[in-house]
Formats: C-alpha cells, sequence, structure tokens
C-alpha cells in the first residue's frame, strides 16, 4: 500500500523512504534496489569520478524504471563535473551536502531537476529554504559518516527544523525501523532518509566483511571522532582506537588528516579489512544485531509493516482511551 506525503508527491515514489547516498555503499544497484523497492534510490557520488558516476547512473537506469537520484558532497573539488553528468543524464533528483546549496540549486531547476539539501540545524534549513531548494534532509549525530558539529540528537533536530521551515522535511539520522519513522513523522517530518540499514543488504557494495560486524555491533559501539575536521561516527577498532589515542594527547589537524591518509575508508568499507580500515556506521547499527545480510525488497517490506503495525497499534490504543472515558 502506497503511503500519501509531500515527498512520494514531490519524488513520485510510493514510499517516502529514500536510501542515504553513502561512501562505498551506495552504488547503481544499491540505489536501483530501493527504487524498485517503492522508494527513492540515491548513487553516492561522494567517491567517483565523472566517469565513474556516469557508469552508474546508465546502469541504474537500466535496472529500473523507477525515479532514482545522486548524492554529491559540493565540497568535493570536482563537484562541478559531477553535476555536468548529472545534467547530460538527466538525473531526476540531486541531494546535495556538505556545503552551500546556494549556488547549485538554481542551477539544477534550470534543468528540471528536483533538489534536497541534507543539514544538521534549524539555521541551515532556513538557508535552504533561502536557496530554493525543494526538500530538506534533517540529520541528526546518531547518523554514520559524517556529522553536524553541533551533534544535535534526531529527537531535537526534527521539531526545530520543522518550526524554522515550511520545506519538506526528510528525517535522518538513527532511524532503522518503521515505528521510528512513525515517530519522526509525528514530530513534523515527511519521510526518512535511511543509511545503516541499507548500507547492510546484500545490494550495498560494501564488502561482506564490513556487513557482517556492522550485524553484530552492539548499542554503544561507534564513537563520535574528528570534531576538530569534521564530525565522523566510527566502528572501535583498532583503527578508530588510534584516531581516540591521537585526540586525546591533543593531536593537531595536520597530525590527524595524516592519521586518517589515503582511502582508510576504502580499506575498511569496501576492501574489508575491519580492523585497520575506517569503518562508518550510525548508531542505528546495534538495533540490527543478530539480523542476516538480506535483501533490500526483503529489508523494505519489514519496515513499511513495522510502520503500519506501530500505527495501528496507536490508533487502536486511542479508540480504546475513548471508549473508556465514556464509560464512565
Amino acid at each position: 500500500m502506497a503511503m500519501l506525503s509531500r515527498i512520494t508527491e514531490l519524488f513520485e515514489i510510493d514510499y517516502p523512504i529514500v536510501s542515504g547516498g553513502m561512501v562505498w555503499c551506495s552504488g547503481w544497484e544499491l540505489a536501483s534496489a530501493v527504487s524498485n523497492a517503492g522508494g527513492l534510490g540515491l548513487i553516492g557520488a561522494g567517491s567517483m569520478t565523472a566517469e565513474v558516476l556516469r557508469e552508474h547512473i546508465i546502469k541504474c537506469r537500466e535496472a529500473t524504471p523507477y525515479p532514482f537520484g545522486v548524492n554529491v558532497p559540493l565540497m568535493r573539488p570536482q563537484a562541478a563535473e559531477l553535476m555536468e553528468v548529472i545534467a547530460d543524464e538527466k538525473v531526476a533528483v540531486v541531494f546535495t551536502s556538505a556545503g552551500s546549496p546556494k549556488k547549485w540549486t538554481p542551477w539544477l531547476h534550470e534543468r528540471g531537476i528536483k533538489v534536497a539539501h541534507v543539514v544538521s540545524s534549524a539555521a541551515f534549513a532556513k538557508k535552504c529554504e533561502q536557496a530554493g531548494v525543494d526538500a530538506v534532509v534533517a540529520e541528526g549525530f546518531e547518523a554514520g559518516g559524517h556529522n553536524g558539529k553541533e551533534e544535535t540528537t534526531t529527537m531535537c533536530l526534527i521539531p526545530a527544523v520543522r518550526q524554522a521551515t515550511s520545506l519538506p522535511l526528510i528525517a535522518a539520522g538513527g532511524i532503522a525501523t518503521g515505528d521510528q519513522m512513525l515517530a519522526v513523522e509525528a514530530m513534523g517530518a515527511d519521510g526518512v532518509q535511511i543509511g545503516t540499514l541499507f548500507a547492510l543488504t546484500q545490494e550495498s557494495s560494501a564488502h561482506e566483511n564490513f556487513k557482517r560486524l556492522c550485524l553484530n555491533l552492539d548499542e554503544g559501539s561507534t564513537m563520535l571522532h574528528f570534531r576538530k575536521l569534521s564530525p565522523t561516527r566510527l566502528v572501535k577498532n583498532g583503527f578508530q582506537a588510534a584516531v581516540q589515542e591521537a585526540e586525546n594527547r591533543g593531536a593537531s589537524e595536520e597530525e590527524l588528516l595524516e592519521l586518517i591518509g589515503t582511502g582508510k575508508t576504502k580499506t575498511g568499507i569496501f576492501e574489508g579489512d575491519v580492523e585497520n580500515g575506517e569503518l562508518e556506521i550510525g548508531q542505528a547499527t546495534g538495533l540490527l544485531k543478530g539480523r542476516e545480510i538480506e535483501p533490500v525488497d526483503v529489508v523494505m517490506d519489514r519496515f513499511v509493516a513495522e510502520y503500519y503495525s506501530s500505527r495501528r497499534q496507536l490508533i487502536n490504543q486511542a479508540m480504546e482511551e475513548q471508549i473508556s472515558r465514556r464509560s464512565f
């Protein structure tokens, strides 16, 4: 059963569910699988060259007849090249992040492309509305990967952003179950963006070692680091321990950049070195402990069923309370 919301209408999808554009996870296979399951799949262009992105867009279009999009971190030096490919390939939707949407939103709109921008505060959400974006993604600090320096939780961020802007609002950060989508909907969200849950599916391009490790993590198995650079949520492992030791002794930005080196996320997430690589994942991984690596359609069906089950339960409870009051 399709869900009606401002997000489903905006992106012409069945469910107001967007997959995060995750580096080393969100290739064409994951994006097309999410779109085929009724959501909006995103190709994560954060680690791609223009040529590689074009290849993923072409393959995604061949794999799904439904809308899909591309996530572009605006701070990337190659952002302009990526945008040219997106326009040339006539992608329907772009999610921008890590920068100001003011420059690129009009450019994309001129080419008939819808734009959503990721923010971590109500103040940035207001700037997005002024920039003319079509929707805003408010991401709490429970999320994996790079987080806002404000470290505002999703529970606090969503109502604050809802008060600050009338834009269609997509909640993100720590959301991995249908009842969590119902909760953020109650706070004013029109849909959700999900990273961790989809990063650990069969279609994710992440290494199986990474997926299996994350599906066996406990609550508290991730930590936020690199506050001097860009706050990043990491799985506790050998690399994370080295980062923590460096930060505890007051390492400079230069030292931390040297520690990260080149390709550390690729080493961990894509190549599967789960001890020495940089493993980025959200706090929601603790909610998934014990699950298998499943295909996206199974994960999506469960998520939607959880949402409807929780909604029915709340409705039934409300009706029972009304009946109880009338009996007095």
